[in-house]
């Protein structure tokens, strides 16, 4: 029996060609109404999906060049920015210090000025307390030497005749 399928396949009769053939065309047709329809759907939806999942990327990208391009203006725009403020801040700095400056100098000179009156009061002072000093010691001093100079009376007839000479020369 083995034999006889065997020589079948190899050496088929037009009976079995026919009925092979009507068996593949019911098949074909059974596959054809129930199977390509629907393969040929997932195939042309599968082929839609790719070109629309290409489509995107395509979009994507092209959204990506405009964002980096974009990012790349405010990136500009931002050192721009940047550069301004640090400028500003540089020039306001060095007008503070300016004027920090001339504020300190004006305190300066206004501490060396008061510093210069307070000393020239205080020489002032000073100065009269010293001739207050001096002209009491020279007081002390006279008075001490007319004591010892006037204890006799030829001593002070002598003084009081020097003193009238020179009252008349002035």
């Amino acid at each position: 029996m083995t034999f006889y399928l065997l020589d079948l396949f190899v050496n088929p009769n037009s009976g079995t060609i026919i009925w092979m053939l009507f068996v593949f065309l019911i098949a074909f047709a059974i596959l054809r109404k129930f199977a390509w329809r629907p393969l040929l759907n997932a195939l042309e939806e599968r082929k839609r999906s790719i070109d629309d999942s290409l489509t995107a990327a395509q979009k994507a990208r092209e959204e990506m060049v405009a964002f980096k391009a974009t990012n790349e203006q405010i990136m500009q725009k931002a050192m721009q920015e940047r550069d301004v403020l640090l400028n500003e801040a540089r020039v306001l700095k060095n007008k503070i210090i300016n004027e920090a400056r001339h504020q300190a100098t004006k305190e300066a000179q206004k501490i060396v000025e008061e510093a210069r009156h307070t000393i020239e009061k205080e020489k002032k002072s000073a100065m009269l307390e010293i001739r207050g000093m001096v002209a009491d010691l020279s007081i002390q001093i006279a008075e001490k030497i007319l004591r010892e100079e006037l204890e006799d009376n030829r001593s002070q007839k002598r003084l009081a005749e020097k003193i009238f000479d020179d009252l008349k020369m002035n």
